[in-house]
């Protein structure tokens, strides 16, 4: 059996479709034997649809590099 720390991992990585195949198999016998473990999964997917539902927007690596150098431009 997994620890509940990887559980959490392969969690996070089955929101986004990265976990493997094997990865769910491990993560849906864990959450049958765990008894926490099953409340965060379901937490988590709420808390990933409500992301998804917002439409949030990021920043790309550029935007956070000229917006770093704007605001040490400001505090000098």
């Amino acid at each position: 059996m997994i620890s509940c720390e990887k559980a959490a991992k392969i969690c996070h990585k089955k929101q986004y479709k990265e976990a493997s195949f094997l990865e769910k198999i491990e993560l849906q016998f864990h959450l049958l034997l765990c008894k926490a473990c099953p409340s965060f999964s379901k937490k988590n997917g709420k808390l990933t649809a409500l992301c998804k539902k917002a439409h949030l927007n990021f920043l790309t690596e550029k935007e956070k590099i000229e917006m770093k150098q704007k605001l040490q431009e400001v505090s000098k």
